[in-house]
């Protein structure tokens, strides 16, 4: 006598088991839990703009003009406290400028992704915990980084990210920041 195993039901039975999710016990009047998935929009001060002659009180106009590649012919500061300082070019226009923030550290975050948006920038870190984004753009470049409440915003007109970066670091090591 010839026996034959009739194993096709068995396992699709045993397949669907596998596959059968048990529902959740839940009353009618129960709500899904939610996480919100943005938190509300920073309060940004405004950009700062320059209200006095130098010199800037954290970086050195040689030390620019040898970072930037530029000659610098004057140098402005803001009424912040530290002062944003602006290097001008001999045209009078600004060839780089240096933003520091001390404040609350969602502002701080917020200044630097409004500078150069974190999310599409290319990363930018430096030691001791600094971060933030970096990107060329059509009018030059931008470094910026935040630690804690503390941002540090460069912008250049030159192209390379890497000179604002020189410029970051500097301000950064000179503040005791």
């Amino acid at each position: 006598m010839k026996r034959v195993l009739v194993l096709g039901p068995l396992l699709l039975a045993a397949l669907a088991a596998c596959t059968v999710k048990p529902v959740e016990n839940r009353t009618v009047d129960e709500e899904p839990v939610s996480t919100p998935t943005s938190e509300a929009p920073v309060q940004l001060p405004p950009d700062p703009e320059p209200t006095a002659d130098g010199p800037c009180p954290y970086l050195d106009e040689a030390y620019v003009e040898e970072t930037n590649g530029q000659r610098v012919s004057e140098v402005r500061i803001s009424a912040d406290d530290p002062p944003a300082c602006f290097f001008l070019r001999p045209d009078g226009n600004v060839q780089l400028s240096v933003r520091i923030y001390n404040g609350e550290e969602p502002v701080a975050r917020g200044l630097v992704d409004a500078a150069v948006p974190v999310a599409t920038s290319n990363p930018a870190e430096l030691s001791g915990g600094w971060e933030g984004g970096s990107e060329a753009k059509d009018s030059g470049a931008v470094y910026a980084v935040a630690k804690g409440g503390t941002a540090v915003v460069v912008t250049t007109n030159q192209g390379q990210t890497i000179k604002a970066k020189q410029i970051a670091q500097e301000s950064i090591t000179a503040l005791g920041l």
